[in-house]
């Protein structure tokens, strides 16, 4: 599809002749009334000049006249036709077709209009079966390690102990948190909802992220599901801050996002007895922070580092590496990018002698002008 003027400018934008276009509608209603005029005052004037008969140019007249206004007619109807088509097709839920933008008046005006709502509906829609995928996708976890806790309780694999407990209650409090998350993620991905940063210690905070990873992957180990979260407890994770003392300012709980979904990947393309590691650095402003995942795995084709953070992309690899790992849904590194995008940062694949690095730049305190 492609068009004249109309379809380079927006809705509602005025003409590039700063007034009623030289096609508009009205002017060739107009420009019929003048040539219906003119034809009837030539063929008078004729008949005059001949001595022709009035009643054949009247006739002559009226069949000039109608041809002409079934001409303009057709023009003005046939793209109706085809809008109300369009239009029929986005009200059942297609919203794929498109009308042509071809024309320099109103209708043309009109084509842009619809096909921009189109798209705006497209898009909604694509959104809307995404936030079910990323709903779904970060639930599992959570809801996969209670489980596995309470099995264990009711199998008398274990003793409702307080520390078992704990751990479900986290687990829980974690879940409540991805539900309130997740229902929002609509309005995140427009910006409408804030984030809630604050000031804190990068390696207790990331020791904890480690840490719940391991349990997850323990208490999962004997489970059989089709999440897309990995089993694997092989895998050996090694943190590396530097220096300890370090903070970063940012919302603790989408970093949490982050960096779960960037191990879990990961571990799932990790060797057997492999070790995947987090480090953890100062950046260039007040607060900010670079973080690095680095795994042993096979790595990402250059080629592919531009796809690797779209939704549903599971990358070239036939299969991942060790035992208990499957190919996920291709929506964690998605998430991670949603929520470094979120705070203004930066997330993409870096140069690495093996494996894979990603590597993710937080702004962290906006600079004060001096």
């Amino acid at each position: 599809m492609s068009g004249g003027p109309a379809a380079r400018r927006g809705p509602g934008e005025p003409e590039p002749w700063g007034g009623v276009s030289p096609f508009s509608i009205k002017t060739k209603l107009g420009a019929l009334v003048v040539i219906s005029v003119l034809i009837t005052t030539g063929l008078s004037v004729i008949a005059v000049h001949t001595k022709t008969e009035l009643r054949f140019i009247t006739v002559f007249s009226m069949i000039a006249t109608l041809l002409i206004t079934q001409f303009v007619a057709h023009s003005l109807t046939a793209p109706l036709d085809e809008m109300t088509a369009v239009a029929r097709s986005i009200s059942q839920g297609d919203y794929t077709r498109r009308v042509r933008e071809n024309r320099r008046d109103e209708l043309g005006d009109l084509a842009v209009t619809i096909n921009a709502m189109a798209d705006e509906l497209e898009a909604q829609d694509r959104q809307r079966k995404e936030l079910v995928a990323n709903v779904s996708h970060e639930l599992r976890t959570p809801i996969a390690g209670l489980r596995a806790v309470l099995e264990n309780i009711v199998d008398g694999v274990t003793q409702a102990d307080p520390e078992t407990m704990r751990t479900a209650l986290k687990q829980t409090e974690r879940l409540g948190r991805l539900v309130e998350t997740l229902l929002d993620l609509s309005r995140l991905d427009n910006g409408v909802v804030p984030l809630k940063q604050r000031r804190f210690e990068v390696w207790p905070y990331l020791s904890g992220v480690l840490k719940e990873a391991n349990m997850v992957a323990s208490v999962r180990a004997g489970i059989a599901t089709g999440s897309g979260s990995h089993t694997r407890t092989d895998v050996h994770l090694h943190l590396d801050v530097h220096p300890p003392e370090l903070t970063a300012h940012a919302d603790p709980e989408r970093i949490h996002q982050v960096v779960a979904n960037l191990i879990d990947n990961a571990v799932k393309h990790s060797p057997p007895h492999g070790r995947v590691t987090v480090k953890a650095r100062r950046g260039a402003l007040p607060e900010s922070l670079r973080l690095e995942v680095l795994d042993e795995g096979p790595g990402i084709p250059k080629s592919e580092w531009h796809r690797v953070f779209e939704r549903f992309n599971r990358g070239s690899a036939k299969r991942p590496q060790g035992p208990g790992s499957d190919g996920g849904t291709g929506l964690g590194l998605a998430i991670a990018r949603w929520a470094v995008d979120l705070h203004g940062g930066r997330i993409g694949v870096a140069e690495s002698e093996r494996g894979c690095r990603i590597l993710v730049t937080l702004p962290g305190l906006p600079s004060v002008p001096s």
